[in-house]
């Protein structure tokens, strides 16, 4: 990915808008896709119970937040 606020990153965040941590997975980082994915997923599964599905809304949140803000650094400086 480029820069924050590149077409990728609004991609990325339009992803995790319809399925948590898929727009991690676009960007590359595939240990924070399959955390958000989880914790989403497993908050939305006890829906029954009231803190765990506010816990996912918040981190699902958080993953569309993440994915639009992400700033690739590897170390070096492309000239």
């Amino acid at each position: 990915m480029a820069t924050q606020g590149s077409g990728g990153n609004v991609i990325a965040a339009i992803c995790n808008i319809f399925f948590p941590g898929l727009g991690q997975l676009v960007q590359g980082r595939i240990i924070a896709a399959l955390i958000f994915a989880i914790v989403v997923f497993g908050g939305y599964a006890l829906w029954f119970l009231v803190v765990p599905p506010v816990i996912g809304a918040v981190v699902h949140l958080w993953s569309i937040i993440d994915a639009a803000r992400y700033t690739n650094y590897s170390g070096y400086e492309r000239r």
